[in-house]
């Protein structure tokens, strides 16, 4: 019996098998790989990783196709509320006019945005979106604060813009929203900012896969005033005549309430739609990832199983010759 020294990736193995089966075994090896060239225990270890691998990207394909579900059963009860709600502040744009553009020195920013992620870069948009109004706004003689809506706008602003926070409102969208909970919010922003003018950012729904940064501007009562006495447009409010003991500034005090309401309301259905339609969307792309990530894993898992099952074939067969030529 013949005693065999050689070398594998560095390692110096001893054999005390004939020549002849030790060739057979080079000749017969399969292809070198990672896994082949492991000690079994290593190889068997792999298997068991990549078996756990595939196990928890199926747990994670479960969990992203239920929130798609979830997702799109919510889309479906809130978009008609949202179109619904879009003619509640269509009648203030024409009796007050479009005035996006109007120079004011006091603005306050009201970012909307979600509570929860996952669901896209529909937050990081408002977000993009209330920063340069902010940059507009701002100057030697104007002042600009940030109203935020929504854990996520929150945690984005909050880095380098936190002196200019004014009031932070969260978990608004944890309870189905109704036009009472929604004046009870814009009562709570009327009563604790100063403003010549509201600069509301939100996303408006247009289908799942498409979402448009939208922002409405509502002026106080001193700015409509000025902008009618300076000759600005102000729709066809001027055409009405006022009966009653309530003056015009009253009138139009009580007109910018309702309408800053009005098109919150309709802004938070409206982001609420978007947000949906993105997790949507963003759950179907992790679904399909994971499937395709699942597939590569099965065919690795296959290929190390393959492999394993190859070298203790081999084994064994120069086991068996081994004791051939021993006796």
């Amino acid at each position: 019996m013949a005693m065999a020294v050689f070398r594998r990736e560095g390692r110096r193995v001893l054999t005390s098998v004939s020549p002849r089966p030790i060739a057979a075994v080079r000749s017969t090896a399969p292809i070198s790989s990672p896994e082949n060239d492991a000690p079994l225990g290593v190889r068997f270890a792999s298997t068991q990783a990549v078996r756990n691998r595939m196990k928890s990207v199926k747990n994670i394909q479960k969990i992203t196709k239920a929130m798609k579900m979830v997702a799109a059963s919510k889309l479906r009860a809130v978009e008609s509320r949202a179109v619904n709600s879009r003619g509640l502040w269509q009648p203030f744009t024409a009796l007050l006019g479009d005035t996006p553009s109007v120079d004011v020195k006091k603005s306050v920013i009201v970012t909307i945005s979600s509570d929860k992620g996952l669901c896209g870069g529909i937050n990081s948009t408002s977000v993009k979106v209330s920063k340069g109004l902010n940059k507009l706004s701002s100057g030697p003689e104007k002042e600009a604060k940030y109203v935020i809506v929504g854990e996520k706008a929150k945690a984005q602003l909050i880095r380098d813009s936190k002196q200019h926070i004014e009031l932070s409102i969260t978990d608004v969208q944890k309870n189905p929203l109704n036009y009472t909970q929604v004046s009870v919010l814009a009562d709570e922003i009327l009563k604790n900012v100063e403003f010549d003018a509201l600069r509301i950012v939100f996303n408006k729904f247009h289908s799942v896969m498409s979402f448009l940064p939208t922002v409405s501007t509502i002026l106080s009562p001193e700015m409509v005033e000025r902008e009618a006495e300076s000759g600005g447009k102000l729709g066809e409010l001027d055409s009405y005549e006022i009966e009653g003991g309530e003056t015009k500034g009253e009138i139009l005090q009580n007109l910018a309430e309702f309408q800053f309401s009005c098109v919150m309301f309709n802004a938070v259905l409206e982001n609420a739609c978007s947000e949906m339609g993105a997790r949507m969307s963003a759950m179907d792309s992790s679904s399909r990832n994971a499937g395709d990530m699942l597939d590569r894993l099965t065919l690795t898992y296959n290929r190390t199983r393959q492999a394993s099952i190859t070298t203790e074939l081999i084994e064994i067969i120069s086991g068996a010759s081994a004791l051939e030529e021993k006796h």
